[in-house]
């Protein structure tokens, strides 16, 4: 079943690309995995799926372990206390949604001799329950990265409002793009704006028209909780 509903979901996306006048190989597709046991996983891992999100460190610390070789991302909120327990085997932290954390991220990549690479989340719907940075709060960041000698920033991430209005989403992601493409111009060799995460199981057809390069999708995959 999770090989047949990965596949489903890899052609949606394919789908989506082409229809968008993209290569399917630009769409990353990130596995939330989140709350799902090791044995749907490893199932997901045997049929070709390789990135798993989870959004919550102590769950995410347990299951590293049974599956070393996959690429495993935070996508959820990250607290400061919490970046010790996924700092020595993270691929990728999508939700770096402060100064202070990227800080924490930074201490701890250092302890562990490594460079964590990072996503800043910007809120795009600028909805109060909606963590991220604005525009002026990532270029800040960016402007600075040399204070953080331990992360690299890789691209963006964010999240549209829950609304059917599709007109709605469309603007919100196409704000995140045009973010995305202004930070492009810095050239520091630790921010590299390659990934654009949006775009979720309800959106992310929205979401790839407008350049995302990883979406984030787990009900498809693995079934409602």
């Amino acid at each position: 079943m999770i090989k047949q509903n990965l596949s489903n979901v890899l052609s949606s996306i394919e789908q989506a690309a082409l229809a968008a006048g993209r290569l399917p190989e630009e769409v990353k597709l990130v596995a939330v995995s989140k709350t799902k046991p090791m044995e749907l996983i490893h199932e997901a891992y045997g049929a070709g799926q390789v990135i798993f999100g989870e959004n919550r460190p102590q769950e995410l610390r347990e299951k590293h372990p049974e599956l070393p070789d996959a690429k495993w991302h935070m996508i959820g909120g990250l607290q400061r206390n919490k970046v010790k327990y996924i700092a020595p085997f993270i691929d990728l932290i999508h939700s770096v949604d402060s100064e202070r954390l990227l800080g924490e991220i930074n201490k701890q990549a250092a302890k562990n001799e490594r460079v964590i690479d990072c996503l800043l989340q910007l809120n795009i719907s600028d909805e109060d329950n909606k963590s991220g940075l604005d525009e002026a709060g990532a270029a800040a960041i960016l402007d600075r990265i040399e204070e953080f000698p331990h992360v690299r920033i890789l691209g963006l991430m964010g999240m549209a409002e829950f609304t059917d209005d599709k007109a709605v989403i469309r603007s919100q992601f196409d704000r995140l793009k045009t973010a995305f493409d202004a930070f492009s111009s810095n050239t520091h060799d630790r921010v590299k704006m390659q990934e654009l995460s949006m775009g979720m199981s309800g959106d992310y057809d929205i979401a790839i028209e407008a350049g995302a390069t990883m979406v984030r999708i787990g009900s498809a995959i693995f079934g409602s909780r």
